[in-house]
C-alpha cells in the first residue's frame, strides 16, 4: 500500500473500535494492534480515538446477514470530526463478514467534511 504509485497515501489509519467493556473483558482490540503494525511499517499515524462505540452490541458471530446490519445502526460517535476534516484515512479492521460493521463506523467518519475513506481488512469470511 504505502509505495502503490495510484494510490494516494492515506494520512491516518483508524482501527475499528471495540466497546470500552468488550476490549477490557478481551483484553486487546485485534484492530488496533493490526493498525499499529501497518502503521510502524508504512510510517502512518494511527488515531485510536477519533472514533468510539456509542453502545455496546452483542457478538454478531450467529447472527444473520440482516441482523447483523440492523445490530450496527447507530452504534458509533465521532469525538472530533476537525481533525479529519479534507484528509485520507483508513478504516482498518480484521475481518469483513458482510461490512455492516466497517459501513456503520465508516458512515460515522465521512460526517467529517472532505474526508477520503478507504478500508483495509486482514482476512473476508462469507456469513
Amino acid at each position: 500500500l504505502a509505495s502503490a504509485s495510484r494510490l494516494r497515501p492515506p494520512d491516518f489509519l483508524v482501527p475499528l473500535p471495540l466497546h470500552p467493556e468488550r476490549q477490557k473483558k478481551r483484553g486487546y482490540n485485534q484492530a488496533e494492534l493490526l493498525c499499529r503494525g501497518m502503521g510502524e511499517s508504512m510510517g502512518i499515524p494511527v488515531l485510536e480515538q477519533v472514533v468510539s462505540r456509542a453502545t455496546q452490541t452483542k457478538t454478531q458471530t450467529h447472527k444473520s446477514r440482516e441482523s447483523r446490519w440492523q445490530n450496527m445502526e447507530g452504534k458509533f460517535f465521532l469525538k472530533d470530526a476537525s481533525v479529519l476534516e479534507n484528509k485520507h484515512v483508513m478504516l482498518v479492521d480484521d475481518v469483513i463478514t458482510t461490512g455492516a460493521t466497517l459501513e456503520a463506523c465508516g458512515l460515522e467518519l465521512l460526517k467529517a467534511r472532505g474526508l477520503l475513506l478507504s478500508i483495509a481488512t486482514l482476512a473476508y469470511t462469507s456469513a
